[in-house]
C-alpha cells in the first residue's frame, strides 16, 4: 500500500494564492466603489459635509432713463436629501407649509421618478417645495429641526414695478428637461429665462452659483461651517441691464391698444433702439410670479386672444401699401423708373384678371405723388417693367434680383432683435412660383403693393420706417441698452446698408411728406402743426374678416428721433385706427403730452373695442 503525503510547500501557495484573490477582489471593489461609482463618494461625503448651494441675485432692469422695472425679492424653497428622511409628524409639516397629506406624498413620488426627474439621487438636495409666503417661512423654520431631511433654501425670486412690457421683460419659470440637459449650470427646481430678455440675456442675468460646506455629526446634525468657511464660495451677482425701453412711452401705448388686437413699435432711428414694444393683448408680468404661476400661465394660454403671444416680433402678415415705399426705391436704384416717370390710373388697373382697384386721385402720378396718394396701379406698372425687362435675361432671373432688394431691406429673413420669437415673414422668389407651376407678371403684380405671397412681422415694417428715416441704413434693433460690465453684441452697434443710393430715399421721404400734409395724401390724420411728420398708411386685405389697419412713419422729417408703426388687427383703413395711434404716441414722445386740442382723439382711441367685433365676427 502507497502513502500520500501533502506537501506542506504546495499548501503554503494555495493559501497565499487566495489571500491575494480575496485582496484583489477588495481592491477592485473599493475601486469600482470609490473611483467607479460617484455615488458612493457623495455618500461618503455627505455623510460629513452638507454643500448648501448659494443662488445669486438675479440682475435688475431698468428703463433708458433709470427707472427701476424689474428687482428681486427673497424667496424660500423647501428642499429635501432622501436618503437623509426618516419618519416625523407628517401632518405637523403639511400644515406648516399649507399642502394636503395626499400633495406631500404625490411630491415625494414626483421627485424618485427617474423618467420626470433625469439624474436623480436619493443623496443630492431635491426641490420639494418652492417660494413659500413669508408666513409659512416663518412657521416652518420654527420647526425645521423636527423633519428630517428637510432644510430650507433661500433663493429670490422676481418683483415689478410696472405693470407693463410684459413681452419685452419675459418671465422666469423652473428649468426643464431641456434646460437641465443643455447646461450643467442647471439642477432640477432651479430658474431660467423663458421668453423676453429673461430669455436673450439669461447668461447675463443668472449671475454664478456659491456654495456653503457645513459639517455634520454622527446624527447628520449640521454643526456649522467646515473649516470656517474656508472652503467656501461666494455667488456673483447677475448682471443689471439698461433697457432701451421708454416705460412712460410703453404705458401709454399698452393704454391706447387696451380692447384691441395687434402691435405698436417705436425706435430711435440713430441707434436701433427699441423705445416700446406694444403686443396686445397682454398682461401684468407680476402674475406669472410664485406660486400663482401654474394657474395664470394656463389661464393665459387658453385665452382665445393669446395674450403670451408677441406679435410684434411672431405676429407675420401682409403689409398693404406701406410696401410701396421698398418698390420704389427698387425701382430707382434698377433704373426701372426715374422721378419724373408717370403712370396713369383710372380707379384701377387697366390689364390683367380682375383690373385691381384703386381710390380717386389724380393721374398720371410720378412716384412721389404715387406714394402720397398711394396710387396701386403706379406700382403695379412698375413691377410689370421690372419683371418684363431684358437686362435680365428672364422673368425668373428679374425675380430673384427684386427678391434681392428686399432682403437688402430687412425682409425675408430674421432682423436678429435680441429677444426669442422673432419670425422672418415671407418674401417670394423666382424658384418659389416655379414650384407653383407657371407664372408671369400679371399673376404677381399684387407683391407690388404689399399683397399676394408677401408678409412681414411689425418690427420689419417699423424698422423699414427708420431705415428711410436714415435714408438707406438701420441698426439692428435691440431693446438692451447697456448690460453692466460688458459691451453690447457688435451686430447692434454697426450700421447696415440696403445698398440703394441715399438719393433715391429723399423722394420717397418727399412721398412720405406729402401723404401727410399734400394734395390727396392718405394720412393727412397725422399732420401735426409743430412737428415734421412723414408717414405711410397700410389697409392690409383679411380674407377671414375686416381689413388690417396699418400707418408707419417718423419724425421730425429732417432729424428723425423716432420711427414707429401701429397695426391694428381688422382696424379698417390705415387712417382709421392705425394713424391717430402713431400721432397721439409721436406727441408722448416728442413733448412729454398729448395737447388739449388731441384729447378728443385720445378719448376715442382709448374706447375703441374691437375684440367684440372680432368675437361677434367668429
Amino acid at each position: 500500500m502507497k502513502t500520500t503525503y501533502f506537501n506542506p510547500d504546495r499548501r503554503k501557495t494555495v493559501l497565499i494564492a487566495i489571500v491575494c484573490v480575496v485582496v484583489l477582489i477588495y481592491i477592485i471593489q473599493l475601486f469600482r466603489l470609490q473611483v467607479l461609482n460617484p455615488n458612493y463618494k457623495v455618500w461618503a461625503d455627505n455623510n460629513a459635509f452638507f454643500p448648501k448651494t448659494l443662488y445669486p441675485s438675479r440682475g435688475v432692469m431698468s428703463d433708458r432713463n433709470g427707472k427701476l422695472l424689474v428687482y428681486n425679492q427673497p424667496a424660500y424653497d423647501v428642499m429635501v436629501i432622501m436618503r437623509e428622511t426618516q419618519e416625523f409628524d407628517t401632518l405637523s409639516f403639511c400644515r406648516a407649509v399649507d399642502i394636503s397629506i395626499e400633495r406631500f406624498r404625490k411630491r415625494l413620488d414626483e421627485i424618485k421618478d427617474k423618467r420626470n426627474n433625469p439624474g436623480y439621487s436619493s443623496y443630492i438636495p431635491q426641490n420639494f417645495l418652492t417660494q413659500l409666503s413669508n408666513r409659512q417661512y416663518g412657521i416652518l423654520q420654527e420647526s425645521i429641526y423636527k423633519f428630517p431631511g428637510f432644510y430650507i433654501q433661500n433663493r429670490t425670486i422676481r418683483e415689478y414695478s410696472f405693470p407693463y412690457a410684459a413681452h419685452v421683460l419675459g418671465y422666469i419659470a423652473a428649468a426643464d428637461k431641456q434646460n437641465i440637459a443643455d447646461d450643467e449650470y442647471y439642477q432640477r427646481g432651479d430658474l431660467v429665462g423663458k421668453t423676453g430678455v429673461e430669455r436673450s440675456y439669461e447668461k447675463q442675468l443668472r449671475g454664478q452659483k456659491g456654495v456653503e460646506v457645513l459639517l455634520r455629526n454622527a446624527h447628520g446634525h449640521i454643526k456649522g461651517k467646515y473649516e470656517n468657511g474656508m472652503h467656501d464660495v461666494a455667488p456673483i451677482s447677475g448682471k443689471d441691464l439698461t433697457l432701451s425701453i421708454d416705460i412712460d412711452l410703453q404705458k401709454y401705448g399698452e393704454e391706447l391698444m387696451q380692447n384691441k388686437l395687434g402691435a405698436i413699435i417705436a425706435i430711435e432711428p440713430k441707434t436701433g433702439e427699441i423705445l416700446c414694444m406694444i403686443s396686445s393683448p397682454t398682461y401684468d408680468p407680476s402674475s406669472l410670479v410664485g406660486r400663482q404661476f401654474v394657474e395664470s400661465f394656463f389661464k393665459l394660454a387658453e385665452d382665445p386672444y393669446k395674450p403670451l403671444l408677441n406679435r410684434s416680433l411672431s405676429g407675420t402678415y401682409p403689409p398693404g401699401s406701406v410696401f410701396k415705399t421698398t418698390q420704389g426705391l427698387t425701382f430707382l436704384q434698377e433704373n426701372i423708373i426715374t422721378t419724373h416717370t408717370a403712370y396713369t390710373c383710372f380707379y384701377g388697373w387697366p390689364l390683367g384678371n380682375g383690373r385691381p382697384g384703386c381710390h380717386g386721385h389724380a393721374s398720371p402720378l410720378t412716384l412721389t405723388g404715387a406714394i402720397g396718394n398711394s396710387c396701386n396701379s403706379y406700382f403695379f406698372w412698375g413691377l410689370k417693367a421690372m419683371l418684363e425687362n431684358k437686362k435680365y435675361g428672364s422673368m425668373r432671373a428679374a425675380m430673384d434680383k427684386w427678391r434681392d432688394y428686399m432682403v437688402a431691406q430687412g425682409f425675408g429673413y430674421p432682423l436678429g432683435v435680441d429677444l426669442p420669437g422673432e419670425k422672418r415673414g415671407l418674401i417670394p422668389n423666382g424658384e418659389y412660383y416655379s414650384k407653383k407651376g407657371r407664372w408671369n407678371a400679371f399673376s404677381v403684380i399684387s407683391i407690388a403693393i404689399g399683397q399676394g405671397e408677401v408678409t412681414l412681422s411689425p418690427i420689419q415694417i417699423c424698422n423699414l420706417a427708420a431705415t428711410i428715416a436714415n435714408r438707406g441704413y438701420f441698426y439692428t434693433p435691440h431693446v438692451v441698452k447697456k448690460i453692466q460690465d460688458a459691451s453690447l453684441d457688435s451686430i447692434y452697434l454697426q450700421p447696415r446698408s440696403t445698398g440703394i443710393d441715399p438719393v433715391h430715399y429723399e423722394t420717397i421721404v418727399e412721398g412720405m411728406r406729402w401723404a401727410v400734409n399734400g394734395p390727396g395724401g392718405t394720412c393727412h390724420g397725422a399732420n401735426i402743426p409743430d412737428i415734421m411728420v412723414c408717414g405711410k398708411t397700410g389697409t392690409a386685405q383679411n380674407s377671414s374678416g375686416r381689413n388690417h389697419s396699418i400707418f408707419m412713419a417718423f419724425a421730425p422729417m429732417d432729424n428723425p428721433q423716432i420711427a414707429l408703426m401701429a397695426f391694428v388687427e381688422n382696424g379698417g383703413y390705415g387712417a382709421t385706427n392705425a394713424v391717430p395711434i402713431c400721432r397721439l404716441m409721436i406727441q408722448k414722445y416728442l413733448k412729454g403730452e398729448i395737447p388739449a386740442s388731441d384729447q378728443w382723439l385720445e378719448d376715442r382711441i382709448k374706447n375703441t373695442v374691437i375684440l367684440r367685433n372680432v368675437i361677434q365676427k367668429n
